[in-house]
Order: C-alpha cells, then structure tokens, then sequence
C-alpha cells in the first residue's frame, strides 16, 4: 500500500497574524460540521487525511489471524497491513516475541540512550470544551498566565537540575496566550536550553514560523482521536473542533521550519487499535514526505483529575497499552517513543528497557510549578503518576543500565 506524499508547498496565500477566536459564523460552522475550517484556518491538500481514515476505517480484527503476525514478526520493513496485525486480537499472545524484537530494534536505532526533557505550563486559559480535560473552559479552576519574568523565574529553576531540552505547554487559547507571547517566552529559553518545544494550540504556518524563529525547534499535538464521532463528542465547541485543522498541525510546522513533530491520540476516548492505528499511519505518511524530520510517537493513557477520572468505555490495560507502543517501534523504527509522568514509576522503567526513548522527569502539571516563588498558582491539567525529580531519573535509568541523554542537538 502505497501514498503519493503532500507536496510540501500546498499552501493558501500566508495570513497576517495568528488565528482568531471562532466568530458566532465560524462557531455555527464547526458546530455543524467537525470536518469544517474556520476563515481564517491555514488550509492543506486532503490527500494523507483521507488515507488514513480510510485506512483505520478498512481494519477489521477478525481479518487477521496467528499467521498474519508472524509473517510480521518475520519482517524487517512493515507495511501498513504488517502494523494492523500487531495491533490486532491475535498479536496479543505474540507480545513477548514483540517487545524482544521491539528492543533489538530500539538498541539498534537509539543504543542505550533515554533522552530527558521536562514541560513547562505558562498559561492555562482555554477557549476549547473537552469533556476528558482539567483546563476545559468551563471548569471552575484556578487559571494563570506567566509574566515574562515569572517565565524566566522558571527557566532558571528548571535549568538548575540539568536539563537540556523543555516543552512549553498553553491552555488553548489564541488571544491569552498569543503567538507573540509564546515566541517571547521562546526567546527566554534559547539561552538555558539546547531543545526546546511547544504543545500549545494548532497555528498557521505563518505563525509557526514567527515561533521556529524564536528558538521552537520541535511541535508536539495530541489528535486526541481518529475516530470523528468520538472526536466530535468530545469536542463540543472551539477551535479544536476542526478535525482536519487539527491533524495538518504537524505538517503546518515541518513547512516552517521546524526539526521534529510529535503525534498522539490520547488512548481511552475510543477503540485503541483504530485510534493506535490511524497514529501510525499518521507519523508513517508524514515521515514519507518528510523523510529528514524527526517524528515522534507519544502514547498518553487518560487520567484522573482531581483523583476523579470519570466514565470511559475504552480504558487501555497495561497489555494492550505496550502492544500498542511493541507495534509502534516496529512499524516505524527511526521515531522516539516518549512515555510521560501519567504513567507509573513501574511501568516507565519496564518500557524504557524496551521500546521507550524518551521519558519526562521533575514535571510540574500547573502554571508555574517549578519555582517556589510561582508554585500555587493555578490547578493542574491531571494526576501525575511518577513524580520522580530529574536526579531520580537521572539515577534509576543508570540502574537499569541505559544512557542518560539531556540533548541530542546543538543550537547555532
């Protein structure tokens, strides 16, 4: 199976300045259509979009049998039909087999080395509805914006356990957290760290160009789910109700510049191997028309808030969840697998020894949380499972037997 890659340059005419709030038009727009764009949305060629939605929507469990992952196993490139085996019922008995080579694969590609990096949350302002998020518009929580000398306040501290790389992270909104407030943030870091990244709200190429030229080297966003009736209940209103908008980010920011994207689906909204499936497919597509881009693969499972994780129909078992992580490396064997503080002390050094390339250490999930003089500011996103500092597991990943890595790129 074969796709013709987005030529890279499919763009409209640049828009001045970063994308506004919906307008009442916009919104009636979205609200009837998940697949829409707002006027002022940056708009891409549909052609990987569609391949992989019919792709994920082709897969059917029960076409697959112990004969189809074996023949997988056997492999040494995989095609699309070789990871929908691995993700399937039938792989399950096979995990052992799966993670052995998922790590033959990892030393191979990686050595011993896990990078660590550590997020940075500025701003908790969001304009979206998603009923699984603590910074969900219409919860009662506390918010806080960072000032620029609160956000170097925290620089320094984060700086001072030896960290190399940060991600900076916004709640989901353009006109509190604009694009020039985030880029001089940005500015701020490029003195303290080699690596720096954004998770914030999906922009324009224009403004991921002001933002790559303020010091963001890498983009990760979180689809959330492939699968669009889930997508469309779980985002009732906002910008992030724009389904298309949303997956082209990655693409958007590799136009303007930047060196690596991360991809996601947030495991439980739906089925795990449609959504495992169509990530995949995602970061494989995007890797063939950017083939010198560093992709990533993060695998976040959801988690409670407040102690309070609500009800799902989709949660993912630990099995399932490094089956899904197994068939990831395999399937696409040159990207990091990042495994963040959501998950268990346990569970990230069992990984790490497997397939996991990159894991989060002294993280902070509110506003300003690694200074004293900035803590309490504003209430966290979600419970955090591994609450290591950097020394920690700075200490526990040499115990294992693995590399410490604090970056992997000098800035010029």
């Amino acid at each position: 199976m074969n796709i013709l890659p987005t030529p890279r340059h499919m763009m409209p005419p640049k828009l001045n300045g970063h994308i506004k709030t919906a307008t009442p038009d916009d919104e009636a727009v979205l609200k009837n259509n998940i697949m829409a764009y707002t006027s002022s949305m940056d708009q891409l060629d549909m052609t990987r979009l569609n391949y992989v939605l019919n792709t994920k929507n082709s897969f059917s469990d029960k076409n697959f049998t112990a004969h189809h992952v074996e023949q997988a196993l056997a492999k040494d490139t995989l095609e699309p039909e070789d990871f929908m085996a691995l993700l399937s019922t039938p792989a399950a008995p096979y995990l052992e087999a799966m993670a052995q080579k998922a790590k033959t694969l990892t030393r191979a590609r990686f050595g011993n080395n896990v990078q660590l990096f550590t997020p940075l949350y500025i701003a908790n302002y969001c304009h979206n509805g998603c009923r699984y998020c603590g910074f969900n518009s219409k919860q009662t929580i506390k918010r806080a914006q960072l000032s620029m000398d609160d956000v170097k306040r925290e620089l320094e501290s984060i700086a001072q356990t030896g960290l190399q790389e940060i991600l900076f992270l916004t709640g989901e909104s353009e006109s509190r957290s604009s694009i020039e407030y985030i880029a001089a943030a940005l500015e701020l870091a490029k003195p303290y760290f080699a690596n720096i990244g954004i998770e914030i709200y999906p922009a324009n190429q224009a403004d991921y160009e002001i933002l790559h030229q303020a010091g963001a080297d890498f983009i990760t966003v979180f689809q959330e789910s492939y699968d669009l009736k889930a997508y469309e209940y779980y985002h009732p209103y906002g910008n992030k109700r724009s389904f298309p908008y949303r997956f082209y980010a990655q693409e958007r920011a590799l136009n303007s510049g930047f060196r690596g994207a991360g991809f996601a689906a947030l495991l439980g909204l739906s089925n795990f191997r449609y959504d495992a499936l169509a990530t995949g497919l995602h970061v494989w597509s995007t890797q063939q028309a950017f083939p010198a881009a560093e992709l990533s693969f993060s695998v976040p499972r959801l988690r409670p808030v407040n102690g309070e994780l609500g009800h799902f129909n989709h949660l993912v078992s630990d099995r399932d969840f490094l089956q899904i992580m197994c068939a990831y490396r395999l399937f696409v064997p040159q990207a990091q697998i990042t495994v963040s503080s959501r998950e268990s002390k346990e569970f990230r050094n069992a990984v790490m020894n497997i397939c996991a390339t990159k894991v989060s250490a002294g993280v902070q999930v509110d506003v300003g949380g690694h200074s004293a003089s900035n803590k309490h500011r504003s209430s966290d996103q979600f419970d955090i499972s591994d609450t290591r500092s950097v020394a920690e597991m700075h200490d526990d990943i040499q115990k294992l037997g693995l590399q410490v890595v604090y970056h992997d790129h000098i800035r010029v």
